[in-house]
């Protein structure tokens, strides 16, 4: 027996242990999308800065962001 069946066997012995949970952040990322724009409803997320909101409005709607965003910030 050399080191490569002595690798795999610690390799399969060290699945067992580990927790097989899902490791995406792809869900916590969906949840955490709270802040919407009321004139076309895209979310962003939670951790959004002003400047992103700025232009989304801009760019998107020709509008301010209070127009877009009427609850942000507050």
């Amino acid at each position: 027996m050399g080191n490569g069946a002595r690798a795999q066997q610690k390799r399969e012995r060290n699945a067992k242990d580990a927790k097989s949970g899902p490791s995406s952040q792809l869900k916590v990322n969906e949840a955490a999308k709270n802040v919407m724009c009321m004139t076309c409803r895209q979310t962003f997320l939670l951790t959004v800065r002003e400047p992103a909101l700025k232009e989304h409005a801009e760019n998107k709607h020709s509008k301010t962001i209070a127009d877009c965003f009427p609850n942000w910030g507050k």
